[in-house]
């Protein structure tokens, strides 16, 4: 096998082994990214701790590129630490991401220019939370630039079986839409789950799996934006379904109201335990900034009256 086969057969396994963990969490930890993934019953690495530029010494190109979300108050070494999340926002074609120091010849920034020049699709594990990441793949380097110490980035289509840059600018922007929606879905549920410490607001649940964000109200101009954690809400995934079918509402006070539809049925302890929900309050969380918005409530609740 040559290793231009070899860099291909191993690319191919980190692609699918990050592609099961996505399946099973919402976010991958540094812990995820750290147990790396088999092949050929070795461990390779996804990404180095220490850089943000990753090429496994079994590989030929560079397999990742990561952009950490700076601790509050931590130091900010890069620009793109502070900026990738409004770039992707603001409806670019690409991104950009900064070389590693200011030296274009050290090894991690070749890594990124031969990449460049031959088209390799890499993984971007972009950081949405202090040590929690969104893996994004396929992306491409599509321009190297030694002057502004930068490559510019276009993501992938994530459907196509082809590995290959996209084509044109209606596939760019077409790719960039899908990570904008997949980046404001992946913050506002982080946010949102940190807020309230990663409990449902309704029944004090901690089992991340069967959480949701829930919006409180849709709202068009955060759809594509930063999260808004006062719009936001985390329930059990039953506690969702019901809020979104306007079986239980919340008032502006924060309490809970249940369907009369529903008070009036018995069957069965499930059911029992929403007719419980009655009158009680839903849990808040510590900053009194991130209560949820009465106003988005006080909206949603006469949603919920007029439905009965």
């Amino acid at each position: 096998m040559t290793d231009m086969d070899s860099d291909t057969a191993m690319r191919l396994a980190a692609f699918a082994h990050i592609k099961k963990l996505v399946e099973i969490r919402d976010g991958l930890s540094a812990s995820d990214l750290a147990a790396g993934f088999q092949f050929g019953g070795v461990r390779i690495p996804l990404i180095n701790p220490r850089r943000g530029i990753f090429r496994p010494t079994q590989m030929r190109y560079v397999l990742s590129i990561k952009t950490v979300f700076p601790k509050p108050g931590g130091r900010v070494w890069y620009d793109d630490q502070r900026e990738v999340h409004g770039q992707i926002f603001a409806g670019v074609d690409t991104i950009e991401y900064a070389f590693m120091g200011r030296d274009p010849g050290a090894a991690d920034n070749r890594w990124l220019r031969e990449a460049f020049e031959n088209r390799v699709p890499i993984v971007y594990f972009l950081g949405i939370a202090p040590g929690r990441y969104q893996a994004f793949l396929p992306v491409f380097i599509t321009n190297w630039d030694p002057e502004a110490l930068k490559v510019d980035i276009a993501f992938g289509l994530p459907e196509s079986q082809v590995l290959a840059p996209p084509q044109n600018e209606i596939e760019r922007r077409y790719a960039l839409r899908i990570v904008k929606q997949r980046l404001h879905q992946a913050s506002f549920r982080e946010a949102v789950m940190q807020a309230y410490g990663g409990r449902c607001a309704v029944s004090g649940l901690p089992e991340a799996r069967l959480l949701d964000a829930a919006h409180i109200v849709a709202d068009a101009d955060e759809m594509l934006g930063h999260a808004m954690v006062p719009n936001g809400i985390p329930l059990s995934k039953i506690h969702h379904a019901a809020f979104d079918a306007h079986l239980i509402g919340i008032d502006a006070d924060y309490r809970l109201h249940v369907s009369p539809q529903l008070l009036e049925q018995n069957d069965g302890p499930m059911l029992e335990g929403l007719k419980r929900l009655q009158g009680v309050n839903v849990h808040l969380p510590k900053r009194a900034k991130d209560y949820p918005d009465r106003d988005r409530l006080s909206l949603r609740f006469e949603r919920f009256k007029a439905a009965y």
